[in-house]
């Protein structure tokens, strides 16, 4: 299952790799939200978690929905500014409902809020299914949604004082040494463009990132079938240090075509016992299993949540957790009348690095 992106007719200076300050900012975001994810990071995770004033810390959970099991696709510039301030700036230019409307799609876990659809702004159904989508994910995204809803531009800018805010306690401080290592990177990338043409590139920046046949299209190896353009808007190349291992990609409607890629290799994973690695390999044989863990990899979800998401019947995504959780994988956690499942990450980790990098892109 792949994102394709086409490009036909699309002039190679159309493709652009750029730093992001904000991009690597949310990055760092997502690693202090998703410490498991990145077990490199985790030390210095907790020095960050351990130097934050309590204020700060409590408005990063607040919002955390925005970067937690995926990215506002407003955090990811299709434009790159020099400075996080002028990123800010582009951000605030964005109107309301695309913000809320890319705000609820992360916050709410669901491709059930999107583009194109009535905005809940201003729609009292698309309103209360946003609600009910963001109470299934739990108190604090519903509370959230709420707030959003009712008064999109007091969130906004708390949003922003509290990127600010990061970016004086912790974000300018490791943007000074990564800044080195991301323009390292784009001198390398840019130079294979220029010289090599656009498959070069590609190559360089995934694995899972290559050129059709036919040159006309960009396909990323991901668990899902999506399909977007960029001959009229070209696309855009982010490299993070903190974002390794995960292959990020905006595509909605309406967006120019952005893609964040790791520069650093994952660390290499703890070997684990043949029997084991064994019920686990066992227990991932099945390609709807597979697909069931990118999804949880994003965050918990209910079996209903991961019926609609794959187009599957709840018994069906029954056995299949069922199998998952007998290796270990999965555990299920009940918040009132929901049960969650969620992946166990450390678990995945020891059966490779690549088949979690596979997992979490």
């Amino acid at each position: 299952m792949t994102l394709r992106i086409d490009i036909s007719g699309l002039p190679s200076e159309r493709l652009r790799f750029a730093a992001s300050p904000l991009a690597e900012l949310t990055a760092m975001l997502h690693v202090l939200a998703e410490p498991g994810h990145h077990p490199q990071l985790a030390g210095w995770a907790g020095e960050v978690w351990a130097g934050l004033r309590p204020e700060l810390a409590e408005r990063l959970r607040e919002a955390e929905f925005l970067w937690r099991s995926s990215r506002a696709d407003f955090l990811l510039p299709a434009r790159p500014r020099p400075t996080l301030a002028e990123e800010l700036d582009d951000v605030d230019r964005i109107d309301d409902e695309r913000y809320v409307t890319a705000a609820l799609v992360t916050t709410c876990g669901s491709n059930r809020v999107r583009f194109g659809a009535p905005s809940p702004l201003t729609d009292t159904t698309a309103r209360e299914r946003a609600l009910d989508l963001a109470q299934a994910r739990g108190a604090q995204q519903e509370a959230f949604a709420e707030r959003l809803l009712a008064d999109p531009a007091a969130v906004r800018a708390r949003v922003r004082r509290t990127l600010e805010q990061c970016a004086d306690a912790f974000f300018d401080a490791a943007w000074t040494d990564v800044a080195v290592q991301l323009a390292t990177d784009l001198r390398l990338k840019n130079d294979l463009l220029r010289r090599q043409g656009i498959e070069a590139a590609l190559a360089s920046v995934s694995g899972a990132v290559t050129l059709a046949p036919d040159g006309d299209c960009i396909v990323v190896d991901k668990l899902q079938d999506k399909a977007t353009a960029a001959y009229s808007t070209g696309v855009t190349f982010i490299p993070s240090v903190f974002g390794s291992p995960h292959l990020v990609a905006v595509f909605a409607p309406g967006w120019r075509p952005v893609m964040q890629y790791p520069v650093a290799e994952p660390s290499p994973a703890e070997p684990v016992s043949l029997e084991t690695v064994t019920l686990r390999l066992e227990a991932l044989a099945h390609p709807v299993r597979l697909r069931l863990l990118r999804t949880l990899a994003r965050g918990a979800h209910t079996n209903g949540e991961l019926a609609h998401a794959w187009e599957l019947s709840p018994p069906e995504v029954s056995r299949h957790l069922a199998v998952l959780r007998r290796a270990g994988l999965l555990t299920a956690r009940r918040h009132g009348r929901y049960v969650r499942y969620v992946l166990n990450v450390s678990d995945l980790t020891a059966l490779g690095s690549d088949l979690l990098a596979a997992v979490l892109r």
